[in-house]
């Protein structure tokens, strides 16, 4: 047994009836803001601010746990309902992908797609314990029940902290692991340490989970990992919560306004050049090995007649980035080139100074086409370097 199973113990857990008192809750505390605010005969513009702020900072927690409650309950029926529909006809289960693609393409819905079907089936079959909070007749409890009734129960983490304190995001990095310890370890250091998705997917990646296990003072380690404080932006701004609620793809960036600054200048500048450059999308998404990704920003070039994909990175040049642009660059390549179109380029850009501003994404193709062909409607690095120096140092001015 891995050295941080006992510590994991200590984690508070609550009854499954928390979840209803967690929803109330708002009401009740908002009903509290409203009864201190009419107790005061002659309120002062502190008291007044002070009231404001409660109520908005409430409400607005409130709807927060309430939609990223709501699409975890979605996403759990939806794989019910899918596993369930193949568990019944022999001749369905067979099927698989071709199944969910069938069923996208029937309900036509944004954000009903065959990635999140896959994804709501493993939640299904990964957390039968949610099924506890959905159904109320005792045969559907009593199969969750003896689901989870096994060895290793004790390390099962209750419905309602996995629907309170985690958002799908959450869950979906979590389900990466195959091993439910493993899953159960993220979540419940996730919810200790209030992590974003962000700091999850680090540690995830960094296999923390392993090097507990091996440490000589596993809670030593985990208490060395700061708890995050968590905001709105951190618990709602999701492409999952995003897509539950029918919002635009543009709105899960969470870009500094520095960066947002430059991609619409960055924007303006390609298309005043006259090179060719038609703006097709901002944030647009891609799905790559079942992961959302957002390139910054999407042009097609009718001289090259080809996309060209530009990401812009607050920060000094690193291969990591560009081989992400390269992956962007490929994708488009086989998922969005038409009859008549030449393979798409990418153009990265790095707003701090370095042996490397700007550079080229090609993806494996010939060079001396690239250059022969493609740099002669491409602006040079010469250029972008020089527009990117120019707008760092107008910002800098404004901030004097």
């Amino acid at each position: 047994m891995l050295r941080w199973q006992n510590s994991i113990e200590e984690l508070e857990i609550t009854n499954d009836m928390d979840i209803i008192k967690n929803i109330e809750s708002t009401p009740e505390v908002l009903t509290k803001i409203v009864e201190g605010w009419e107790q005061k005969q002659n309120p002062s513009f502190e008291e007044l601010a002070t009231s404001v702020l409660q109520t908005h900072k409430t409400a607005q927690s409130g709807a927060i746990r309430a939609v990223n409650q709501m699409a975890t309950l979605r996403n759990w029926l939806i794989g019910c309902y899918i596993v369930e529909y193949e568990q019944k006809g022999s001749d369905r289960a067979k099927y698989g992908e071709r199944l969910l693609k069938r069923l996208e393409e029937r309900v036509n819905t944004k954000g009903l797609n065959v990635t999140l079907f896959q994804t709501s089936r493993l939640f299904y079959n990964y957390y039968p314990q949610i099924g506890n909070l959905i159904y109320a007749t005792a045969s559907h409890k009593l199969q969750t029940d003896q689901i989870c009734a096994t060895p290793s129960h004790k390390f099962v983490t209750p419905a309602n902290e996995i629907l309170t304190k985690l958002s799908f995001s959450h869950i979906r990095e979590i389900m990466t692991q195959d091993d439910p310890l493993a899953r159960f370890f993220y979540e419940t250091e996730c919810i200790k340490g209030t992590w974003s998705v962000k700091e999850l997917r680090r540690q995830i990646s960094t296999n923390l989970y392993f090097r507990s296990g091996a440490s000589q003072d596993p809670k030593k380690l985990l208490a060395s990992i700061k708890p995050e404080t968590n905001t709105a932006s951190l618990t709602i701004r999701q492409p999952f919560t995003f897509e539950f609620l029918g919002l635009q793809a543009k709105d899960v960036i969470t870009e500094s306004d520095l960066e947002d600054a430059l991609i619409t200048h960055l924007q303006d500048f390609l298309l005043e050049l006259g090179k060719g450059f038609c703006f097709e999308g901002r944030q647009k998404r891609m799905i790559i090995d079942d992961e959302y990704y957002f390139a910054d920003l999407v042009f097609y070039n009718r001289l090259l007649h080809c996309n060209v994909i530009v990401e812009l990175k607050n920060d000094e040049f690193r291969h990591e980035y560009l081989g992400q642009l390269n992956a962007y660059v490929s994708y488009y390549k086989e998922n969005e080139m038409h009859e008549g179109d030449n393979p798409p380029v990418g153009i990265l850009l790095c707003t701090r100074k370095g042996k490397k501003m700007v550079e080229y994404a090609i993806a494996g193709m010939d060079n001396n086409l690239f250059v022969s062909t493609y740099m002669l409607q491409l602006p040079d690095k010469a250029t972008l370097e020089k527009f990117l120096q120019d707008e760092m140092q107008d910002m800098h001015e404004q901030d004097l």
